[in-house]
Formats: structure tokens, C-alpha cells, sequence
């Protein structure tokens, strides 16, 4: 596109930001959509569990670890053309995980559709933050934030459904005339930004890559490991602890690098920024952690369905879209600490809602009241948290704050879906393996959620003041 039609977008980047906001959303549920798919899929491949959770591994390590590195490919080679190659890579391996007639096959093509989701990622808010000036930016990201929350609970609707009528094969079919349309919507509304040149850190990409495999692996395989040995003397604490060794050699040669980094660090001197990238990966391991013991105790103790249990959770997806751009207006008015204080309070509340209803004798749609109170706090954590880091964002390192931010997201998710497991085995182990044992492990496993978001509202209540922030940024502009 032309330099004309890159300054049509930013008059107007609403198009471009509904065109981002549909394949981003695809790629979001199809991280948790597989889950109440597993049973069918064991059935229709003669799979055993072991194996059957890889077709989860691998999406979740393939989109997670390359993440520092495809944000800055996105600086380099312009947002939207990385874009389009990843949904385009994203929607063919769909079609082939549909079409896959083994368990080895399916893996595979979830491993591609992984890592053409992790090109697409860090995109989507680096145009975000590219065509939206930081005064009008919180709406922006209210839409943007509100659609990664929305999509970790329409997930499981919506596959329970497809699977309940259809066959597993259509969670993934169902991708390809969605990412068609996604396509063609992108290329048509998305412009063509400038590029920043860049010399790649070989280093420095070798380095993250293998700590944040060893890390998230670690993490995504401890409890079917049961956190023990995972190949004969290597085990599950081992593959942990050397991730962090080998990210620490990785941030340690970031500070050496004569060259360019692959990740700048002058992005963490700006405080809001670093402490934003703290803050969401707290909000990622909340909002991760909280609905499978609420799945549980309906499905186990209360002989919910797998689709009625989903729809419990729907209540707070709708309440996120509906006060998505109602809060974002609110973020371009108010400090972004007020904000989101109110939005992790309300989060906060809503789970020990869930604490206190879970196991008593009124009826699981009580559930729904919770449920509608999380709706409210989540619309209001997403769009403060990601003004927050971006607002101050140098242009030329949209894609890499970006793929850092999305990394630090992603790495909580999985650390939170590791914690709950443990958790809930923990607490069950605890009680008797009867229904009034079940619920009360389901109750108090969800004090986990509860106490990381309490250290998510410290953590916000150290972002600086709004004008701080600005006049910071502008000494360092003019420095």
C-alpha cells in the first residue's frame, strides 16, 4: 500500500484494528478449544492421554516460544506482511489438523498452526500502537484486551458444541473460512507501515528460544509428569531451572551485545512498561486458573454437561465485549492505576464469589452472579494494563515491546494452567473422594486466583501517574 493509504489508517484505524481483532481472537480459542475435544479425538485416533495432550503442547510451545523473536520480525519486515503469513500459515495447517488421519499428523499441524499464530500475535497490537495515538489508544486496546479474555471462555463453548454435533475435525475446519475471511479483510484494511531495519541477533534468538522451550515445557508437562523425572534422569525441575539458567545467559547477552539486541532493554527503563509486563502476567495465570475448578464441581459434583458448565462462564465473555470501548474511553480520561485497581478488585470478588457459592445447596446458576461481577473486572484490566506499556513505546520497537508483552502473557497462562492442576490435586487429596470432598478441593484451590491477583493490585499501584509517565518519556525523547 501507499504512504496515502497508511495515513487514511491512521485517521481512521478502526477498520484495521476489527480486521487484526478477527484473527487474533481465532488464534486465542484455538488455544484452549482442543481441551473438550480431547475424549473425541482419543476415540476417533486411538490415542491414550499421553498422547492426545501434545495436540495441546504442541500449539501452546510453538505460539509461545518464538514470540521475542516474530515481534521483531514484525518490526523489521513491516506488521502486515507478517501478519497475513502467519493467519495464511495459521489457516492452511487447520485444514491439514482437520484432515489429519493420525495422532503423529495432528501434531504436527498443530505445531505449524502454533507458530503461525505466534506470527500474527505480536502484530496485532504493534499496528495497534502504530496507528492509534496514545490519547486515543485506550479504547483501542480495551477492544484488543477484552478479545484475549473473551476468547479463553468462548474456547470451550464453542468446541463442546462443535463436538457435541459436528466431530472434532470442525474445531479446526471451522478456521478455514474464518481465516479466508480474515485474510482478505487484513490485506484490504490493514496498511503497509514503514519498516525499521534491523540486524538480527543470531545469538541472542538461539538463546531465547531454547530457554523459553525448556521453560514452558517444563511448565505444560510437570503434572503429567507428576513434576518427577520426564526422560530418564532429566527431570521436570531440571528442564525448569535450565530455561531460567539459559534466559539469564540470554538477558545477560542482551546487556553485552555490541551489536543490536534482539530485545532492547531500554524498553524496561520505562517503568510503567516493565511493570505492566508483570501485571499481565499475573492477570494471564488468574484468569487461566479460575475456571477449571468452577468446570469441575459443576461437571463432577452438580452432573452439569460440558456445554451447560460453558455457558456459566458466558455471562463475563459478554460483559467483556459490551464494556470494551465504555472502559477503554475511560483509560483516554482516567489514570490507568484507577482503572485498573477497580478491574482486579471486581476480578478478585467475583472468584470469592465462586469460594463462597461452590458447595452449598442452592442451585449452580447462582454461579452466574460471580460470573457477571468477572465479567466487569476483566473488561477493566485488559485495556489500563496494555495503555500502560505501550503508551510510551518508541515506534521503531512496536513489534518487539509487543512480542515481549504477549510473551510475558503467555508464559503466566501456562505457569497458571501448571499451578491449578497442582493445586486442585493437592487440595483433593486433602478431603474425602466424595461429592461434598470434591467441592470443597474445588473451593479452596480457587484461593490460588485470588491471592496472584492481589499481587497484580500492588504491582499496578506502582505504575506512574499518567503525567509522570509523559514527562519522563519526553526527557528521554529530548535526551
Amino acid at each position: 500500500m501507499t504512504p496515502t493509504a497508511a495515513d487514511a489508517a491512521r485517521a481512521n484505524p478502526w477498520p484495521a484494528l476489527w480486521a487484526l481483532v478477527t484473527g487474533f481472537f481465532m488464534i486465542l480459542v484455538d488455544a484452549s478449544i482442543v481441551n473438550v475435544a480431547n475424549p473425541a479425538i482419543m476415540t476417533g485416533l486411538g490415542a491414550d492421554y499421553s498422547g492426545v495432550i501434545w495436540v495441546t503442547s504442541a500449539y501452546l510451545l510453538t505460539f509461545a516460544v518464538p514470540l521475542l523473536v516474530t515481534g521483531r520480525l514484525g518490526d523489521r519486515y513491516g506488521p502486515r506482511r507478517v501478519y497475513l503469513t502467519g493467519l495464511a500459515l495459521f489457516t492452511v495447517a487447520s485444514l491439514a489438523c482437520g484432515l489429519a488421519g493420525e495422532l503423529e499428523l495432528l501434531i504436527a499441524a498443530r505445531a505449524v498452526q502454533g507458530f503461525g499464530a505466534s506470527l500474527m500475535s505480536p502484530q496485532s497490537m504493534a499496528v495497534i500502537t502504530r496507528l492509534f495515538p496514545a490519547e486515543r489508544r485506550g479504547v483501542a486496546m480495551g477492544v484488543w484486551g477484552s478479545v484475549a479474555g473473551v476468547a479463553m471462555l468462548v474456547g470451550p463453548v464453542l468446541g463442546g458444541l462443535l463436538v457435541s454435533t459436528l466431530g472434532w475435525e470442525w474445531i479446526f475446519f471451522i478456521n478455514v473460512p474464518v481465516g479466508v475471511v480474515a485474510f482478505w479483510i487484513a490485506a484490504r484494511y490493514v496498511p503497509a507501515l514503514e519498516r525499521h531495519p534491523h540486524r538480527f541477533d543470531l545469538l541472542g534468538v538461539v538463546l531465547s528460544a531454547l530457554g523459553m522451550f525448556l521453560l514452558v515445557f517444563g511448565l505444560q508437562e510437570g503434572q503429567t509428569h507428576d513434576w518427577g523425572a520426564v526422560w530418564g534422569p532429566i527431570s521436570v525441575w531440571g528442564l525448569i531451572g535450565a530455561g531460567v539458567v539459559i534466559l539469564g545467559l540470554f538477558v545477560w547477552w542482551q546487556v553485552r551485545n555490541p551489536g543490536e539486541p534482539l530485545l532492547p532493554l531500554a524498553l524496561l527503563r520505562d517503568r510503567n512498561f516493565s511493570l505492566a509486563n508483570t501485571a499481565i502476567s499475573l492477570v494471564g495465570f488468574a484468569v487461566t486458573c479460575y475456571p477449571l475448578p468452577v468446570i469441575f464441581y459443576v461437571q463432577d459434583v452438580r452432573g452439569f454437561s460440558a456445554l451447560e458448565s460453558g455457558l456459566l462462564l458466558l455471562p463475563s465473555a459478554l460483559m467483556s465485549v459490551a464494556l470494551a470501548r465504555w472502559v477503554g474511553r475511560r483509560v483516554d480520561r482516567v489514570d490507568a492505576r484507577i482503572v485498573a485497581t477497580q478491574g482486579l478488585a471486581a476480578t478478585a470478588v467475583g472468584i470469592v464469589g465462586y469460594v463462597l457459592l461452590i458447595g452449598n445447596d442452592l442451585s449452580p446458576w447462582w454461579l452466574l452472579v460471580p460470573n457477571t461481577v468477572l465479567g466487569f473486572g476483566m473488561a477493566s484490566i485488559w485495556a489500563p494494563i496494555s495503555t500502560a506499556a505501550t503508551r510510551n513505546l518508541p515506534l521503531q520497537w512496536a513489534g518487539a515491546g509487543s512480542g515481549l508483552y504477549n510473551t510475558t502473557r503467555q508464559v503466566g497462562s501456562v505457569l497458571g494452567s501448571a499451578s491449578i492442576a497442582a493445586a486442585i490435586s493437592w487440595r483433593t487429596a486433602a478431603h474425602a473422594s466424595d461429592e461434598a470432598g470434591t467441592a470443597a478441593a474445588m473451593s479452596e484451590a480457587l484461593w490460588l486466583p485470588v491471592l496472584v491477583l492481589a499481587g497484580a493490585l500492588v504491582v499496578v499501584a506502582l505504575f506512574a501517574p499518567r503525567a509522570s509517565a509523559d514527562a519522563s518519556a519526553q526527557e528521554r525523547r529530548s535526551g
